[in-house]
């Protein structure tokens, strides 16, 4: 084994609670129930002695995995793990129109259109152009052999599609709740899932 990775969402926020759309350009605090999952994941993991922490440039990973750099792990932001701009959307309400706008959308991600995009945001294909470079740089330290990534829900299926050289099509396959965890490990070139979508911590 090279490197082992765990990813996790970020915890709940406000916006997440109120079902308002996020993206890349919102950014948002956790709320209580957020800090509570992030508090709850720390205290499952705190022993796992990570050499690095890897997050989005977005306030919300930085506060979940805040229990870990105030005990002194190494912290970088990384602006690819940013979550996909959602454009026009952002800050809107996820009501019917939204809705629709959502589904038609992923539809054409679903057929392989990997270009499409709402007015203002990004489309799947320039997401995942960053999420090779922050994907470079983190395997670039190959001294870290234990790492955390905190991350969006979003970016973080098109991220473990990147990981397990599947097509976007695919990103749907990967659920994510608020502070869920997915386990990989590194050996070679070959990614393995070791915990798929665990949230222990939080029963």
């Amino acid at each position: 084994m090279d490197k082992e990775i765990y990813i996790i969402r970020h915890g709940e926020t406000e916006l997440n609670k109120l079902g308002i759309v996020q993206g890349r350009g919102v950014n948002s605090d956790l709320n209580d129930t957020g800090r509570a999952q992030a508090a709850a994941f720390y205290a499952r993991y705190k022993d796992v002695p990570f050499e690095k922490i890897y997050t989005s440039k977005l306030v919300r990973t930085h506060q979940t995995v805040k229990g870990f750099v105030d005990a002194g792990t190494p912290w970088e932001q990384l602006s690819g793990l940013d979550e996909l701009a959602w454009g026009e959307w952002e800050g809107k309400p996820n009501d019917e129109n939204a809705i629709a706008a959502f589904k038609g959308l992923a539809e054409k991600w679903d057929t392989g259109d990997f270009d499409a995009h709402f007015v203002g945001g990004e489309s799947p294909n320039q997401v995942l152009l960053r999420l090779k470079e922050a994907l470079d740089e983190i395997l670039s330290h190959t001294d870290e052999k234990l790492v955390l990534v905190c991350m969006h829900g979003r970016a973080m299926r098109m991220f473990m599609c990147l990981l397990m050289n599947k097509p976007l099509s695919e990103m749907g396959e990967f659920p994510h709740l608020n502070t869920t965890l997915y386990r990989l490990q590194l050996t070679g070139d070959q990614f393995t899932i070791i915990d798929f979508n665990n949230t222990d911590h939080l029963k």
